[in-house]
């Protein structure tokens, strides 16, 4: 596992892929939020499929500098893809060594909030597929009672205290997710391409409604995996479970 920085702030680990391929894909991972960066095992086994992977802190998040949500969380993605796009090297950096990735295909996976990270960064013409796990796909989410933590009044409070420093959110941030428009998929579901996404969700999940998803799913014509139980859906599960069905879609033209 390597650790490196985009853009002088966005932290994140890489693993180059553990056997050659003849098209050098890249996938991106999006985390959760809030959650605990502990994707690495799913990075090994992306990586044993020949892929090579990414696996961002978000601006404001964890070892990342900057203010969580003062961007829309998938230009962060796209400013990745930037970095990479000029031709640098990416330098590891404990002991600066360096690695050539020049991907000819680049893909997205990301859960709860970080599938609404996926399937924004689905916009960005470089991209060629992405999986949505359990995504927020509209955050009027957070005004549902039904909604659980982020239906708290004092969100902001509640996650200074439960992670500390890990997520540097202010009230100010924190409330353009209200608005509609910042961050929101459903905002731009117009402009999504379904053939470049697939989503998973559960008819049980008790944080993203499965209501919210499917009708999300019947406006932009997305294909939709709509599971009978499952809960909030691990990612890490969700991908190996379905890895046969996701890399054929990955190679699909």
């Amino acid at each position: 596992m390597f650790r490196t920085r985009f853009k002088k702030e966005i932290v994140a680990e890489f693993l180059p892929p553990k056997r050659k391929t003849k098209i050098q894909r890249l996938i991106l991972l999006c985390d959760g939020m809030p959650s605990i960066p502990k994707k690495q095992d799913l990075m090994e086994f992306l990586s044993s499929k020949g892929y090579w992977v990414i696996y961002p802190r978000y601006r404001g998040a964890w070892e990342s500098d900057g203010e969580f949500l003062k961007k829309s969380p998938h230009l962060d993605i796209k400013d990745i893809i930037d970095e990479i796009s000029i031709g640098n090297k990416i330098r590891e950096n404990s002991f600066y060594k360096t690695f050539d990735l020049k991907p000819e295909e680049i893909f997205v996976i990301g859960g709860s909030f970080g599938g609404a990270t996926a399937i924004l960064s689905s916009l960005d013409s470089r991209i060629k597929k992405v999986i949505a796990n359990c995504p927020v796909v509209d955050w009027k989410i957070l005004k549902e009672e039904q909604s659980a933590e982020t239906a708290n009044p004092n969100y902001v409070s509640f996650l200074k205290e439960t992670f500390g420093n890990a997520y540097r959110l202010s009230e100010k941030n924190w409330k353009k997710l209200y608005d509609g428009k910042f961050f929101n998929p459903a905002f731009y579901a117009d402009e999504l391409d379904p053939n470049k996404i697939r989503m998973f969700h559960a008819a049980d999940d008790p944080y993203v409604s499965a209501n919210v998803v499917k009708d999300f799913a019947d406006r932009t014509k997305i294909e939709l995996k709509l599971l009978k139980r499952g809960g909030h859906l691990s990612t890490d599960r969700t991908v190996r479970k379905y890895w046969d069905e996701i890399h054929r879609f990955f190679i699909s033209k």
